[in-house]
């Protein structure tokens, strides 16, 4: 295992000047995209091996500071090397092939670096096969660069628990301002996507899990339908509601990627029921003029949105209308009952979740939750200097059991008021999509206090019912970045990739990170 943690802070100066654009052979990363990197490697200008280790040398250097990368991967440079020959020989898996990619450290692989939800717990676990998501990008010949950081056990333990923090890397660092949070449980492969340690990377959400991190790290990120993508060899929350999804630097890459993670997977059932959504291309949907004839409600009733979130939101509203779409004004009913309910529900599902996931792994590990809730408070120092597992404490209390009636009671009414309430207001309204603030800028970590009151909760109906959902950068508030969230029906991934993609080329709202260290 490459370590790729670091207690340094210092941001190393080209970074933060012109000289540190990412630049390899002449080609401007941030402009580039997949299908641009794909055509300089057929020409032999560029190679995967030195995409991939033009990578490697800037995690060397800006990781120290961001702590966005767990671990690099010992192969990766000769799966770059493979991908070389193949191209060489016109023998090319497609458009991924070549292309580093980072995993969540929640996602299953089976080589030599492990994984371990961020936690010291599983350093030692050895999964037996790669999860589902992995296996296709071996078959898409990406190249696997290594694993992010990540809110340790996806956010799920305390709450009071800080985004971005695990004890194996310490805080993760919000790349345009150092100081501030990069949101999470996804944070490092939104951090490491936006700073160009990686073409593109793969996060986990159960609610808001890449959705905050792409917002506030100005990315998109795309939270795929329940089904679309397989959810074998993740760490587990809630099997009801995880999912895997892509985190790119623009929306034709997050199409390529969601292209190559999508599929059937016969560890995963729901997959194998969804096969028939699953598509080998989406940019074919990728129009500069898809918003014209659109009808897209606007959602304002999110939690706490600030003035200048609301401000942001307005203009993207006006934006949405020139591109030619109707904007209608819209409630989505319901969410006391989601409110009252998914929590509740996730208690019992991640008991029951994480033992089967731990059952099923090899290596030494802790058997179950309780045997995790032991190592933690032997081993308090190293994994609670801050906060304690609360919440692993509430999920131990449960049955586990997900036949109980009164959990089924919970997840029924959680999951069937969410689909109700988009169904009812995407049909009443005949709507296109809904749209509402992603984020307020970032906020400034405090280790311990927790970051609940300040996130915006539009991924709330979007996760729960297991329909689509969709980030884009919208603007920034002074330097730090602010999102916009598309969501739609189950399934509806090209229609809202269609529109995502003809409000960034419009906007451009995008820039590189500013590593400035804080800003009050």
């Amino acid at each position: 295992m490459a370590s790729a943690a670091s207690a340094t802070t210092a941001v190393p100066a080209w970074a933060t000047g012109s000289s540190g654009r990412p630049v390899v052979a002449g080609i401007d990363l941030e402009r580039a995209t997949i299908p641009d990197l794909q055509r300089a490697m057929r020409s032999g200008r560029l190679s995967s091996v030195q995409l991939t280790a033009f990578y490697l040398q800037r995690i060397r250097k800006l990781n120290p500071t961001l702590h966005a990368v767990l671990t690099t991967n010992p192969d990766a440079l000769r799966l770059a090397a493979e991908s070389d020959v193949r191209r060489h020989r016109h023998r090319s898996k497609g458009p991924m092939d070549g292309i580093p990619v980072l995993l969540k450290d929640n996602i299953d692989t089976a080589d030599r670096q492990p994984t371990t939800a961020g936690s010291t717990a599983l350093l030692e676990s050895r999964p037996y096969r790669d999860a589902g998501v992995v296996e296709n990008l071996r078959e898409a010949g990406a190249v696997i660069l290594g694993k992010a950081n990540l809110s340790e056990w996806s956010s799920y333990r305390s709450t009071s628990s800080s985004n971005g923090w695990s004890p194996l890397a310490g805080q993760t660092a919000n790349p345009y301002v150092l100081d501030r949070n990069p949101c999470g449980s996804s944070s490092g492969s939104g951090v490491a996507v936006a700073a160009h340690l990686a073409t593109v990377a793969v996060g986990t959400e159960t609610d808001g899990s890449i959705s905050c991190p792409s917002g506030a790290n100005g990315i998109v990120g795309v939270k795929p339908s329940l089904g679309l993508v397989s959810r074998s060899g993740i760490v587990p929350v809630s099997k009801q509601q995880d999912t895997a999804g892509p985190m790119a630097r623009n929306v034709v890459d997050a199409a390529i990627l969601l292209a190559a993670l999508n599929g059937a997977d016969r560890r995963d059932p729901i997959t194998v029921d969804a096969a028939r959504q699953s598509l080998d291309d989406y940019t074919r949907f990728l129009r500069p003029h898809a918003l014209h004839g659109k009808r897209i409600g606007v959602w304002r009733e999110v939690y706490t949105p600030d003035d200048t979130t609301k401000a942001a939101f307005e203009q993207a509203l006006s934006r949405l209308r020139k591109l030619g779409a109707t904007t209608v004004e819209i409630t989505i009913p319901y969410l006391d009952v989601i409110a009252a309910n998914e929590f509740p529900a996730i208690r019992t599902e991640f008991k029951h979740d994480i033992n089967a996931y731990l059952a099923s792994t090899g290596g030494k590990h802790p058997a179950d939750l309780a045997g995790l809730i032991q190592y933690n408070l032997d081993h308090a120092a190293v994994e609670m200097p801050y906060w304690t597992h609360n919440l692993w404490d509430r999920s131990q209390a449960t049955t586990g059991d997900l036949t109980d009636p009164a959990y089924r009671a919970m997840r029924e009414a959680a999951t069937s008021a969410a689909r109700r309430g988009l169904d009812e207001t995407l049909r009443g309204e005949k709507l296109d999509a809904i749209v509402a603030p992603t984020n307020n800028a970032a906020w400034k970590t405090q280790l311990g206090v927790g970051d609940g009151a300040l996130l915006i909760d539009s991924s709330g109906p979007a996760a729960v019912s297991g329909y689509a959902n969709l980030t884009v950068p919208m603007a920034y508030a002074g330097p730090l970045p602010l999102g916009l969230s598309i969501m739609g029906g189950r399934f509806s991934e090209p229609s809202l990739l269609a529109i995502a993609y003809a409000f960034e080329q419009d906007t451009k709202v995008r820039r590189l990170p500013t590593f400035i260290p804080s800003i009050g």
